[in-house]
C-alpha cells in the first residue's frame, strides 16, 4: 500500500541515479584531474589523462560494434591498460570479462565461448593463447597491448591497443546503466565437478564494495596503492573502483617480486597493498636490506587461507599493518573482515595473530554473514564448536550464475549465499572456518578444486584410488597432497604421477607431494578424508617430489 509519503513523491531524473563506480573516475578527473593516478615504469598518467583514454577505449569498442550488454574479455597483467579496461568497458554498457592469465588455453577458451566475448583485449604475453582463440572464434576482435618500451606487436589479425585508442574521440557522452542490477563484470570462478561457473557482478554490488573497502580500511584520500593482488581476481577486490573513489595512485606491477615491491614501496611511497598469504609471507620472509628506507606504514590486506600466526606477528614486526578479509568470486572478494578491536592490543603477539586470522564481520554495506545449518537454515550457537556452513546476504552478492540457473538456485538456497566453507561462531560474533567443504584447496590465492586433481590422477594407468587433500605449505597457505593406491601388480614414483599431472593441469594444481598406500574406506568404500588431513598434519613421512613452482 501507499502512504502520504509516496503519493506524488515519484522517482524522477532529479532525484535519483543508478549506482554505478565509473562515476569514480568522472569525479576524481573533475576534482583532481591533475593528481598522479596511474605509474608503470616510465609511464606516469594523472586522472584527467587516465579517465580520457577510458573514454578513448569506449568510443573505439563502440566504432568496433560493441554494444550494451556485449562481453569485452580482457587477459592482462597488473598495467595500465586493465585498469583503463575497468572503466572504459563498463562506460559502454559492455561486460567486463577478466580472465586468469595462469590458466591454461583450454580453459580461456572455454570462458571466452561459454561468456559469448564479442572482444578480447590481450597483452603480447599471451599471444599464442591470442591466436588460438582467433583461430576458435574467427568473429573475435582481438586487440593487442604490448609494453610501450618496444615495438608495437605484430600479432596476426590484432589491432595495436594505444592505434585502437587513438581511432576514437577523446571524449564518449557515456550514460549509467538504466538499472543497477544490469551486469558489470564477468567473473570464472573453479567449480568442484564440470567446467567453471560465470559468476555474474551487478553494478550495485561493485559500487557498493568499492565504497565499503575505504570504509573497511579507513583509506584517506589520494592513497598510494600497489597492485600485487591480481586485477583479474574479482576485478581485483573492486580496488580499481576503489582507488578511483579516492582520487589515488595505481602503481602497476607486471609480475610479482620482493624486491620490486620493496623498491616501488620506497620510490613512490605506496601506502596500501592487498595480497594472497603466499605474497604477505615472501614480503615478511625476505632479507631485512630489502627494507632498507621505508619508514612509513604500509597498510595490507590479505584473504584466502589465513596467514600463519607468525607471518601475521612479522608483518607487524617491520611496520605492516595487516588486515584480514573473507570471501569468494561471488560476492566480489572480500565481504567480511576481522575488524580490530583496540583490546587486542595488550594481548601476546601470538594470542593476537590468532584473533587477526578469523574471517570475522560482514563488510560495511554486506547485510549479514552467518554461520547456519544447510539442512533448517538456523544460525549455529555461538560457541565455537558447533559447525555449519558460511552464508552471506546482501548487495554484495552476485546476479547468479551465467547459463546455470540450477547452481544458482542451490546457492541462494533459503534466501543466503551458500558459500560451501565449514567454520564456527565465535563468542564474539567473529566466523571462524574451520573446513572446507567439497574440498576445494586454496594455493597461493588460487582456488583448486580437489576432484579435479584428482580426475587427472585416475587417468594414469597404475592409479587404483585416489585422494587429495590440502597440505599446510609456508610459502603458498596450502598445496595438494595426493594419496594414491595402486592396482594390484603395478608400479609407479612420485615424479611419474606428477609428470602425468602436468600434462593435464595448469602447474599451481599439480601435487606437490604423493603418498602411496592403501586408503581408509568406509564399509561402503567411500574415502576417509578427515583420516588423511589428519595424517598430512601428523607426519612428514610423505614421499615429496617438486614439480617446480606451481602458483
Amino acid at each position: 500500500m501507499s502512504g502520504m509519503f509516496d503519493q506524488g513523491l515519484a522517482r524522477r531524473e532529479a532525484n535519483y541515479t543508478p549506482l554505478t563506480p565509473v562515476d569514480f573516475i568522472a569525479r576524481a578527473a573533475e576534482v583532481y584531474g591533475q593528481r598522479l593516478a596511474v605509474v608503470h615504469g616510465k609511464v606516469r598518467r594523472n586522472w584527467a589523462q587516465t579517465y580520457e583514454r577510458a573514454q578513448r577505449l569506449t568510443g573505439a569498442l563502440a566504432q568496433a560494434g560493441i554494444r550494451r550488454g556485449d562481453t569485452v574479455a580482457v587477459m592482462l597483467p597488473n598495467i595500465p591498460a586493465m585498469v583503463e579496461a575497468h572503466f572504459g568497458v563498463p562506460m559502454l554498457g559492455a561486460v567486463l570479462n577478466t580472465l586468469n592469465t595462469r590458466l591454461d588455453t583450454s580453459g580461456v577458451l572455454f570462458m571466452l565461448g561459454h561468456g559469448e566475448a564479442r572482444a578480447l583485449i590481450v597483452d603480447t604475453e599471451y599471444a599464442e593463447v591470442a591466436q588460438r582463440a582467433r583461430a576458435e572464434f574467427p568473429h573475435l576482435k582481438v586487440i593487442s597491448v604490448h609494453d610501450l618500451e618496444t615495438a608495437p606487436s605484430s600479432l596476426p589479425g590484432a589491432v595495436d591497443y594505444e592505434a585502437f585508442l587513438a581511432s576514437a574521440p577523446a571524449r564518449y557522452d557515456w550514460q549509467p546503466p538504466a538499472d543497477e542490477w544490469d551486469a558489470i563484470a564477468l567473473n570464472y570462478t573453479s567449480g568442484t565437478t564440470g567446467d567453471p561457473k560465470g559468476v555474474v557482478y551487478h553494478y550495485r554490488g561493485a559500487y557498493l564494495n568499492a565504497i565499503s573497502n575505504i570504509l573497511e580500511w579507513d583509506m584517506p584520500k589520494h592513497p598510494v596503492y600497489l597492485w600485487t593482488l591480481p586485477l583479474f581476481h574479482c576485478n581485483g577486490w573492486c580496488f580499481a573502483w576503489t582507488v578511483a573513489a579516492r582520487a589515488g595512485v595505481n602503481v602497476c606491477l607486471r609480475k610479482f617480486d620482493p624486491k620490486t615491491v620493496f623498491d616501488l614501496i620506497r620510490e613512490e611511497g605506496v601506502t596500501h597493498y592487498c595480497g594472497a598469504p603466499i605474497v604477505q609471507s615472501a614480503l615478511a620472509n625476505a632479507p631485512a636490506e630489502m627494507r632498507d628506507g621505508i619508514r612509513h606504514t604500509v597498510r595490507t590486506m590479505v584473504a584466502g587461507a589465513a596467514p600463519a600466526p607468525a607471518v601475521i606477528a612479522k608483518m607487524r614486526d617491520i611496520g605492516f599493518e595487516l588486515t584480514h578479509v573473507y570471501g569468494l568470486t561471488e560476492v566480489y572478494g572480500p565481504a567480511a573482515v576481522c575488524a580490530r578491536q583496540d583490546a587486542w592490543d595488550a594481548l601476546e603477539d601470538e594470542q593476537r595473530a590468532l584473533l587477526t586470522a578469523r574471517q570475522g564481520v560482514r563488510y560495511h554495506l554486506q547485510a549479514g554473514v552467518s554461520v547456519r545449518n544447510p539442512e533448517t537454515m538456523e544460525q549455529v550457537p555461538a560457541d565455537e564448536h558447533t559447525v555449519g556452513e558460511v552464508m552471506f546476504r546482501g548487495n554484495i552478492c552476485m546476479k547468479g550464475y551465467l547459463k546455470n540457473e540450477r547452481a544458482t538456485e542451490e546457492a541462494f538456497a533459503g534466501g543466503w549465499f551458500h558459500t560451501g566453507d565449514l567454520g564456527v561462531m565465535t563468542a564474539d560474533g567473529y566466523v571462524r572456518i574451520k573446513d572446507r567443504s567439497k574440498d576445494i584447496i586454496i594455493s597461493g590465492g588460487e582456488n583448486i578444486s580437489s576432484i579435479e586433481v584428482e580426475d587427472a590422477l585416475y587417468r594414469h594407468p597404475a592409479v587404483a584410488a585416489v585422494a587429495v587433500v590440502a597440505m599446510p605449505d609456508p610459502k603458498w597457505g596450502e598445496t595438494p597432497c595426493a594419496f594414491v593406491e595402486l592396482k594390484p601388480g603395478c608400479s609407479a614414483t612420485a615424479e611419474e604421477i606428477i609428470a602425468h599431472c602436468k600434462l593435464l593441469l595448469p602447474g599451481f594444481k599439480v601435487p606437490r607431494a604423493v603418498r602411496f598406500g592403501e586408503l581408509p574406506k568406509t564399509s561402503t568404500g567411500k574415502i576417509q578424508k578427515f583420516e588423511l588431513r589428519a595424517a598430512v598434519g601428523a607426519t612428514a613421512a610423505i614421499d615429496v617430489a617438486d614439480p617446480g613452482k606451481t602458483a
